[in-house]
């Protein structure tokens, strides 16, 4: 896209990760066991960006799984975990995408990790739209950016040129 315009730059999208880094930290103080699962594609990056930098502070013993879902259309085919859990039965969970838009992603996502009794579920995403078509919010986010339901957020987090383009 030609006309996408960036409004946060390399440096600024580092520091968002590692504050959110933090208050994961702070969050899950007291831990020992930690599932960070990743919504693919985009908020699988991000989730093995942030699992990387949890496990250089050696704070948790980290279970990652990716979760596919169709964000267009969470119904047309099934959600799953990759690697297949064996249970999340009692665990905290930290869920985590890229950008919270309408909110259809997250609350279909959500819905499928508490088909299981997990003891908690936490939301994170880099990028917060504030456009909530469903009941869900993010816990723990880099920013909030207001925006019009015409334009798209666009994220890219190849290490060294991260980057958030309103498009």
């Amino acid at each position: 896209m030609s006309d996408r315009v960036k409004i946060l730059h390399t440096k600024k999208v580092q520091q968002m990760i590692e504050r959110m880094v933090h208050e994961i930290v702070e969050n899950f103080y007291g831990e020992k066991e930690l599932t960070i699962i990743g919504v693919r594609s985009m908020g699988s990056k991000l989730a093995n960006r942030i699992c990387s930098r949890l496990e250089e502070l050696d704070h948790f013993s980290i279970n990652y799984y990716d979760l596919e879902i169709e964000k267009d259309n969470p119904l047309k085919s099934p959600i799953t975990l990759l690697p297949e859990a064996s249970s999340l039965k009692g665990k905290r969970v930290l869920l985590i995408d890229d950008v919270l838009n309408s909110g259809r992603t997250m609350i279909y996502a959500a819905q499928h990790i508490l088909l299981e009794p997990v003891k908690s579920l936490t939301t994170l995403c880099l990028v917060n739209r504030i456009h909530r078509r469903f009941p869900i919010k993010a816990d723990i986010v880099g920013v909030s950016l207001s925006t019009t339901l015409k334009e798209h957020i666009l994220v890219d987090l190849h290490k060294g040129r991260e980057s958030v383009f309103l498009a």
